[in-house]
């Protein structure tokens, strides 16, 4: 499937994981976090909706990683999502083989800087593996009180 606004393709792998190959456009980020938010509704339902605040932070570490690898990772090229009882798994991958880590302490009274921390503070785990000759960039997160879908008939 190609979404309709320019610079992302998507290729939807199984039910419980979703790919989506990035473009270097503008838009990425916002483009990013509607395909959490809409995989989050169809695979938790009801509870996986704005105002929940699993999910809220959930939306912000995506923003947040996807425009890290933008910014400082080279080009981001996919977004891969899988799901299991009641936890969301984000990877981003980028053409960089440089891994994240914090430049020097965490001053909130900056404007920028806050990504790693926020990673640090609102998800179950994060991390970066190699990944080609970039790196993927990981974090977990509950999806609190969902449960999984039933089972289709």
């Amino acid at each position: 499937m190609t979404s309709a606004r320019k610079g992302l393709v998507t290729a939807r792998a199984a039910e419980r994981s979703r790919r989506f190959t990035l473009g270097d456009g503008p838009g990425i980020v916002g483009e990013c976090r509607d395909l959490t938010r809409k995989a989050l509704r169809e695979w938790f339902g009801p509870r996986a909706v704005p105002g929940n605040v699993a999910v809220d932070d959930i939306l912000l570490l995506v923003s947040e990683v996807v425009a890290n690898a933008h910014e400082h990772g080279g080009t981001p090229y996919e977004l891969r999502l899988d799901r299991t009882d009641g936890r969301l798994w984000v990877q981003v991958s980028d053409t960089s083989p440089v891994r994240p880590r914090p430049h020097g302490p965490h001053r909130p009274s900056r404007c920028s800087g806050h990504g790693l921390y926020l990673l640090e503070r609102l998800s179950a785990g994060w991390g970066s593996v190699p990944r080609g000759g970039g790196k993927a960039v990981w974090f977990e997160a509950a999806v609190t009180g969902a449960a999984e879908p039933a089972a289709r008939a």
